[in-house]
């Protein structure tokens, strides 16, 4: 199977991140997202890029570039911060939940990181972060140490090479280790919309309602969906909330 994976180097623009020293955030993780891209790319992957230089994205933004790219990975650079210099050490990989592959490609990166020198603080679940809650795929944010630590700021950058190396060999290895055959998904569909302005509107007004909603761009049409559901019932039952609500709606798979 071709994957397709969006990295994303977070902040940019007027958006720096943690600042130490003056060194920024968005700087290391642009510097991070496309060495690990290149990687991947040698080794047969389809990379898309949220940002390939220094602009201003929303979260909500990356997280519906990803949706319309149809990717099958979200993964998402960061450098960490704490309320005092020198104060905490370390990387971690947050998740929206514990679950399915993106859990041991978190594993797998962290682990690989922490051969390098990083203290391992964890796979840590963040289901409030906008990234990892909008994104239509399995969604990881990397926090490749401390910005405000010095020793993180060595490792990061006399081992940066093999810090890249070795999260895209952990991310190579996980997707080579898929046995399984991807599941189908069942989605419940409110809108195809030629126009992207009316697809927003849709958007806004279901997540107005309480029911969180995502785009997808498939050819030439703007499609609004909510949910995704392994099980048919479920997808039903949203679905009937939807129609008891005034919505039109189809029940689509992927």
């Amino acid at each position: 199977m071709a994957y397709k994976i969006v990295l994303d180097a977070g902040h940019g623009g007027s958006d720096p991140g943690a600042v130490y020293k003056g060194r920024q955030e968005k700087d290391d993780t642009l510097k991070l997202t496309l060495a690990v891209g290149k990687i991947l790319e040698d080794n047969g992957i389809d990379v898309v890029y949220t940002r390939t230089e220094d602009i201003y994205q929303t979260p909500f933004e990356k997280a519906s570039l990803a949706n319309e790219a149809g990717a099958d990975y979200f993964i998402s650079f960061h450098r960490n911060s704490s309320p005092e210099d020198n104060q905490y050490q370390g990387v971690e990989v947050l998740l929206y939940d514990k679950k399915g592959v993106k859990y041991d490609m978190a594993e797998n990166i962290l682990g690989a990181l922490g051969e390098l020198g990083f203290r391992e603080i964890g796979v840590k679940e963040r289901p409030g972060l906008v990234v990892l809650r909008r994104t239509n795929m399995p969604a990881l944010l990397v926090e490749t140490g401390f910005l405000n630590s010095d020793s993180d700021n060595t490792l990061h950058d006399e081992k940066f090479n093999e810090i890249a190396e070795a999260i895209a060999g952990a991310i190579l290895g996980t997707l080579t280790g898929e046995t399984i055959e991807d599941p189908l998904y069942y989605r419940v569909q409110t809108g195809a919309f030629r126009n992207r302005e009316n697809a927003d509107r849709m958007l806004y007004r279901l997540e107005e309602q309480g029911y969180p909603s995502y785009i997808i761009k498939e050819g030439e049409f703007y499609k609004v969906q909510t949910g995704a559901y392994q099980q048919l019932g479920n997808a039903v039952n949203m679905e009937q909330k939807l129609r008891d609500a005034g919505y039109s709606t189809i029940i689509v798979t992927k």
